[in-house]
C-alpha cells in the first residue's frame, strides 16, 4: 500500500536514514515484534550499504540517541517500522521530519485516512483495508545466539526469622544484578494454586517449567531442591543472616553454589555464576541422578520406626 501526501521541500543533501518506531517514542514501548521488525530492516540496508541511525525512546535505551536528539537535516529518510499507525506521536514525527522522504514498512493501517497514515510517502503495510496481508517482518529476522533462560524464585516473606531477615535487601540486589545478565528471565512462584492461571496447579507443573531451565537463582529451600532434581545449576542466596534453612539443604545436598545474604554482592554472584554456567551444569546432572538412586533416607527411616513402635 502507497499512500501519497502534500509536497514536501527536497530532501536534505545526505545519505543517512533515521530508522524509528513505537520504540523511539517517549510514551511509546518496545516489544518483541518490533525490534525484530527492526532487525531485519537492518540487515537489509546493511546487504545494501545504506547507512542509517536508530532512534530510541530515553526510557528504553537512554544511552543511545533519542528521537529528540535527531537533527532533521542529518536524513533523507526517516522509516517507521513495525506497529500501528496512529495517533498524535506519529503525526508529530511527520511536522519533525518535513524535508525527509518518509516511508513505513511492515505496519498495521486501521484506517487510510487518519493524518498519521497519511503523512508517509511510503507505507508498505502488512494488513490494511482492501488489500491482502503480507507475513510480519519479525518472521524473517536474523537470528542470533539465545542467551540463557533464567529462573528466579525468590520470596520476601519468612517472617519467622525476624531481626536476622535481609530479605528486601538480598531480593533488591538480586533482581538489580539480574536486570545487567544477558539472559531470558522467568519469575517463578513455589506457591500453588488451581485457581490462578499464573501459578502452577501441581508439583509435576512446576517441576516441567524447572527443567526447562539453564541455571535457576533463588533465596528459597524448594528452588534450591528443585532446581538440582531437574538437574539444573541453582545459585542460591540465604537471606537470613547467618544462614538457615537454605543454608543446610544446600550442605546436606553438597552444593556449593551458596551465598550468603553478608556477601550477596556483584563480585560474588558474578563467580557463582560463571561456575553454574560452567563446571556446575556437570555437577547438578550429577546431584539429579544421585538423588534418583539414593537408598531411602534417614528421615523416612527414622518415620517409619517411630510409627511401627507406636502402633505396637
Amino acid at each position: 500500500m502507497s499512500t501519497p501526501t502534500d509536497g514536501p521541500g527536497a530532501a536534505p543533501d545526505s545519505g543517512r536514514v533515521l530508522l524509528t518506531g513505537w520504540f523511539s517514542f517517549l510514551h511509546g514501548e518496545a516489544t518483541v515484534g518490533d525490534l525484530l521488525s527492526l532487525d531485519r530492516v537492518r540487515e537489509a540496508l546493511d546487504r545494501r550499504g545504506i547507512p542509517y541511525d536508530t532512534a530510541w525512546s530515553g526510557g528504553f535505551r537512554p544511552r543511545e540517541l533519542r528521537l529528540d536528539e535527531a537533527d532533521p537535516g542529518r536524513y533523507r529518510a526517516v522509516v517507521f517500522v513495525c506497529g500501528p499507525l496512529h495517533g498524535p506521536q506519529i503525526e508529530e514525527l511527520h511536522r519533525r521530519f518535513p524535508r525527509c522522504t518518509r516511508v513505513a514498512v511492515g505496519v498495521s493501517v486501521l484506517d487510510p485516512a487518519d493524518p498519521a497514515v497519511r503523512g508517509f510517502h511510503r507505507v508498505l503495510a502488512r494488513d490494511a483495508p482492501g488489500a491482502p496481508p503480507h507475513r510480519d517482518l519479525a518472521v524473517s529476522a536474523p537470528r542470533f545466539p539465545a542467551p540463557p533462560v533464567v529462573g528466579v524464585a525468590l520470596t520476601r516473606g519468612q517472617g519467622e526469622y525476624g531481626g536476622r531477615r535481609r530479605h528486601e535487601a538480598a531480593g533488591d540486589t538480586l533482581t538489580g544484578w539480574l536486570n545487567g545478565k544477558d539472559c531470558a528471565r522467568l519469575e517463578l512462584e513455589t506457591r500453588l494454586d488451581p485457581g490462578d492461571w499464573r501459578l502452577s496447579a501441581t508439583a509435576a507443573q512446576f517441576e516441567a517449567v524447572v527443567a526447562r531451565l539453564d541455571l535457576l537463582v533463588t533465596n528459597r529451600l524448594h528452588g534450591l531442591v528443585t532446581g538440582l532434581r531437574a538437574g539444573v545449576p541453582v545459585l542460591a542466596v540465604d537471606a537470613v543472616a547467618g544462614g538457615a534453612k537454605l543454608t543446610a539443604q544446600a550442605r546436606a545436598c553438597d552444593w556449593p553454589a551458596l551465598v550468603p545474604a553478608e556477601r550477596a554482592e556483584t563480585a560474588e554472584l558474578d563467580r557463582w555464576w560463571d561456575w553454574c554456567r560452567g563446571r556446575g551444569r556437570d555437577l547438578a546432572r550429577q546431584r539429579s541422578a544421585e538423588f534418583r538412586s539414593a537408598p531411602e533416607p534417614g528421615l523416612l527411616t527414622g518415620l517409619t520406626e517411630t510409627l511401627a513402635g507406636a502402633v505396637r
